[in-house]
């Protein structure tokens, strides 16, 4: 257990004085003007000379695996076309060549809006048998030279991007490094999160996460709470050590939590396979609509059982008529949760989520990344895309988070893109859907009340502005410190 600690000079949000705040055994433990001073004997006194403190904030939608991944690929990211993104690739092997026996992997790219296909072809043209695969922003395709096909053990196929289903069950392939690597990558971007005060991450990585968990904990790896989702083929494993959502692993030091049952039921806007009600323009056949990835007939049952075992559901739906489905299979489950992304809604589902109780876990900044994407693919509909404001007025619990890897685990990027709606100084998109930043604010917190309560854990996050009144940028929102339980795990000043 942590030992005691007051921080002295602390402003809550929004106040004009500052109080102090006694922590003791992980917990808040008092809140006022005078209790630095009857605190008692060998409490340290931290001074925060003014600094904003709020409960630390939570990422609710995570692959952190892939994350620590991202941080060290080739970013792609920058491409305006597939060209474009083979002269990435081809500046990073003049600058770097590949040690024999490996693949150049990157990340980020986005061909929603490119004039030209990315296909083998082209990189075979510029890397001959140089093994390079390129992992999209959306990680729900990927685009591989032929030599790239060949080292994740595939047979030459049609065009070399590989959508959904072809390219799911591949990312084990392209994402294995040895456990110490990636255990040791993981910390580096566990600390990172800590520097923007996150105390806690919700992780779906795609694979079964307590033990990778458990492992990195009892090495030292404690600067983070985990809530650990659990996929359909990992199922029996937690339920056989009788696991339900928000039960602590034991000797995890409290940090490590089961999550929900996490399930992709359709695909992504810029892959053009999220499953919606009209079809995508210049589109047709049975795809035109999208790709369902789980029908009804699977995924009602499958809630059933995770709900009756006692497991929240954490189901993706991006397109309007994934997300009718999904909330029809809670409706006919009865199983409580979450709908992830939520990112083309009909008005009727929108006021489902609320009568229903349904979270939605929503990931602000896809909308400043998908904007252009979104205004072509889903022309005439994005009233309704990323539609926060519509689900605040309905009154459906919001919980914000990132889709680390597919935007950076960073908490004011999403509370900035929420509250703004606009990015690299462009008009707003769709103001009518921006969230006051309260609501934001609080959605970044894990439902926590943004003055600290007493009895909460002591996970704080240490401002050197309030984001309510010194008009520093949200995006740039400097944090002192951070602590979990009581300790730092990132202190600044």
């Amino acid at each position: 257990m942590t030992a005691p600690l007051v921080l002295t000079h602390a402003r809550l949000v929004g106040a004009a004085r500052t109080v102090d705040v006694l922590v003791r055994d992980g917990r808040v433990h008092a809140v006022g003007p005078d209790v630095a001073r009857t605190a008692g004997a060998g409490v340290e006194q931290v001074d925060v000379g003014g600094r904003t403190v709020l409960p630390g904030l939570w990422d609710a939608h995570t692959h952190m695996t892939q994350w620590a991944l991202a941080r060290q690929r080739l970013d792609v990211s920058a491409a305006t076309s597939a060209a474009h993104a083979v002269q990435i690739v081809l500046d990073r092997l003049a600058a770097r060549p590949l040690t024999p026996g490996t693949a150049l992997v990157g990340y980020g790219f986005r061909d929603g809006l490119w004039p030209d296909a990315p296909t083998s072809a082209l990189l075979d043209a510029a890397v001959g048998e140089t093994p390079v695969v390129l992992v999209s922003a959306d990680l729900h395709c990927a685009w591989f030279s032929t030599a790239g096909l060949r080292h994740v053990g595939v047979a030459p196929h049609p065009t070399g991007l590989l959508r959904e289903a072809e390219w799911l069950p591949l990312t084990a392939v392209v994402d294995h490094v040895a456990d110490d690597v990636a255990d040791a990558w993981v910390a580096e971007a566990a600390r990172a999160a800590a520097q923007r005060g996150v105390v806690g991450v919700v992780d779906l990585e795609i694979t079964e996460n307590l033990t990778p968990w458990r492992r990195r904990i009892a090495a030292g790896n404690d600067v983070l709470r985990v809530r650990a989702g659990v996929w359909e083929p990992y199922l029996d494993k937690v339920l056989a050590e009788e696991l339900r959502t928000g039960d602590v692993l034991v000797g995890t030091r409290g940090l490590l939590q089961q999550g929900p049952l996490k399930v992709v039921t359709d695909g992504s806007l810029n892959t053009r396979t999220a499953f919606c009600h009209d079809p995508y323009p210049g589109l047709s056949g049975p795809e035109a609509y999208g790709i369902l990835s789980v029908p009804t007939a699977h995924l009602v049952p499958l809630m059933t059982h995770a709900h009756r075992k006692g497991l929240t559901c954490a189901i993706h739906a991006i397109g309007d008529h994934a997300n009718t489905l999904a909330l029809d299979a809670f409706e006919a489950s009865g199983a409580g949760g979450s709908v992830e992304h939520a990112q083309l809604l009909t008005d009727a589902d929108v006021a489902r989520f609320a009568a229903l109780g349904i979270t939605a876990s929503v990931q602000p900044e896809h909308a400043m990344d998908d904007r252009d994407v979104a205004d072509r693919h889903w022309a005439g509909r994005t009233g309704r895309a990323f539609a926060l404001a519509s689900l605040a007025a309905a009154g459906v619990p919001l919980a914000m988070g990132s889709d680390a890897p597919v935007a950076p685990l960073d908490p004011w990027q999403a509370i900035s893109a929420a509250v703004e709606r606009t990015r690299d100084g462009r008009d707003p998109w769709h103001p009518e859907q921006r969230l006051d930043l309260l609501t934001a604010l609080r959605s970044s917190t894990d439902g926590q009340p943004l003055t600290l309560q007493v009895g909460a854990p002591a996970d704080v996050a240490v401002l050197d502005a309030d984001p309510l009144s010194s008009g520093t940028p949200l995006r740039d929102m400097p944090v002192a410190g951070t602590l979990l339980a009581g300790r730092w795990t990132h202190r600044g000043f």
